[in-house]
């Protein structure tokens, strides 16, 4: 049976809740999957204690497929990250009041590190579902890339195991004017993706990329 391991984040930035961590516990509470067996964790909004805890959960899980999802307001379309720059620069405090500003992830690490998972067959495989979905060529400099960066380090050496993050839209209820998606839409998209990366051997090979 293949294990995948799926994190969201709880609630930052003076929101009564994450999109992520919506949609996560919604795949949760519906997974029928026989052939994967479905593994969810809540990660907070900080600098370290995200890296240590997914860390723990994938020492923990051992899974097959790790994938992480974090909230990115101002976004309309589900995007699957391509790569994770070694870069902190906050723009607001994290949960623990920490804001590096033009810091590693991980000091001496490589620049950066592509995600393991089948990206763009992740991305059609949610088009297909009926969610708007792109392959995104940047995750920030917050607690998502570092998250990401720090997962895709820490399996640098296990190739075997596809790694990657995926950002999701605001959820109606949290945006007053500006661009939303349903949480249930999100939730279908995630096992789209989840499926996706459990069962493509090789990527496909479609343009996705974007002028700037």
């Amino acid at each position: 049976m293949t294990r995948v391991l799926l994190t969201g984040f709880e609630p930052f930035d003076g929101q009564a809740l994450n999109a992520s961590w919506e949609a996560v516990a919604v795949v949760r509470d519906a997974w029928d999957d026989a052939d994967v067996e479905l593994v969810v964790r809540r990660l907070p909004v900080s600098f370290r204690r995200a890296r240590q805890e997914l860390r723990t959960a994938v020492a923990e899980v051992e899974p097959d497929v790790v994938l992480c999802v974090g909230e990115a307001g101002g976004r309309a379309a589900v995007g699957v990250e391509r790569v994770a720059v070694n870069v902190i620069d906050a723009r607001i405090p994290d949960a623990d009041g920490s804001a590096p500003v033009d810091v590693p992830v991980i000091a001496g690490a490589p620049a950066a590190f592509f995600a393991t998972l089948p990206v763009k067959a992740c991305v059609l495989a949610a088009r297909d579902a009926g969610v708007p979905a792109e392959v995104s060529g940047t995750a920030g400099t917050y607690v998502c890339n570092a998250t990401f960066y720090a997962l895709q380090h820490l399996l640098a050496a296990r190739p075997e195991v596809r790694s990657g993050f995926v950002h999701v839209p605001r959820a109606p209820e949290q945006v007053g004017d500006g661009p939303t998606l349903a949480t249930v839409d999100v939730a279908r998209a995630l096992v789209a993706l989840v499926g996706a990366a459990v069962r493509t051997e090789t990527d496909v090979r479609v343009s996705a990329g974007a002028l700037s």
